[in-house]
């Protein structure tokens, strides 16, 4: 199928970028990578009558070092977070996630702005920077403001972003000191949408026992799902099978709503979570056990 018809833009500056979205508010969708507009587009699932494409605004594609965080412009692409050196030294959550997402080619014009915006139950993204507590700056021609990623999924494909703000940066702080970290999805095949995955953080303390911990799944809800309940339970504890079989459970049977499909019912996809967890929480563990 063809889209239907839109009026397009290429502005050359974010300033020219945000004008236009100011004047076609509620009407001008932003074209970042293009990996799920466009075929959303084609089959007139979305059907913008302004399309305004970031292509050409250059000051938006950056990775770098400030203030004890990863600053990343929203434009930068998913192949550029892959190999930075930054990124796997800073963030090495997101290092090792990165190459989960779809193919190569798909990473190499996709840009985390757009999946992010995006906001897609199944995407590793959102859940990247929910559990690595990223900030978020949207810009529009009046101001700016950050959002903290807890604020800013709003529901399936649904973000805090209004009609005429743009996301411009995510700001990811440094990992802390003695944290372990593990990404795991399970898909039908390599480059799929994942049945269920989870990231998980674990940070000990100077006796060994874990200090904070992190578990956020994707495609378990609406959007990214914060399991708290189930990493509260580890805080100030030893971490052992026993509690990390409980964390698990509670995570998976409590705090995620999934919601099936064609390849896993809800009931084997909780099945996923819970085996990805203790997966997961075992791997940080011991990740954070040699950090020290």
């Amino acid at each position: 199928m063809k889209p239907a018809p839109f009026e397009y833009h290429a502005p050359d500056s974010i300033e020219q970028a945000l004008g236009l979205m100011s004047q076609h508010a509620g009407e001008g969708k932003i074209l970042a990578g293009g990996q799920s507009l466009v075929p959303a587009m084609n089959f007139r699932v979305v059907q913008p009558s302004v399309l305004i494409d970031l292509n050409r605004v250059a000051e938006l594609s950056y990775i770098r070092e400030e203030d004890n965080a990863i600053r990343i412009g929203s434009m930068a692409r998913e192949r550029h977070l892959e190999f930075d050196s930054s990124i796997k030294k800073r963030t090495p959550l997101l290092h090792e996630a990165v190459p989960f997402i779809a193919h190569p080619q798909i990473r190499n014009r996709g840009t985390i702005g757009g999946s992010i915006v995006n906001a897609d139950p199944a995407a590793e993204l959102p859940v990247l920077m929910l559990a690595l507590s990223a900030r978020l700056k949207a810009k529009s021609k009046s101001g700016e403001r950050w959002v903290e990623a807890k604020d800013f999924f709003a529901g399936m494909f649904t973000t805090a972003l209004e009609p005429d703000e743009i996301l411009v940066e995510i700001e990811l702080p440094f990992m802390m000191p003695n944290t372990g970290w593990s990404f795991m999805e399970v898909a039908p095949r390599a480059g799929d949408y994942a049945l269920m995955g989870v990231a998980a953080l674990i940070t000990l303390d100077g006796n060994g026992k874990c200090e904070a911990a992190k578990l956020v799944y994707l495609n378990a809800g609406d959007g990214p799902v914060d399991a708290i309940e189930a990493a509260e339970s580890l805080v100030g504890e030893a971490l052992n099978d026993n509690l990390i079989e409980s964390a698990a459970v509670i995570a998976s049977e409590k705090e995620i709503n999934p919601f099936g499909n064609m390849h896993a019912s809800t009931d084997f996809q909780r099945h996923l979570a819970k085996v990805l967890t203790q997966k997961a929480l075992k791997q940080a563990t011991q990740r954070a056990g040699e950090s020290q």
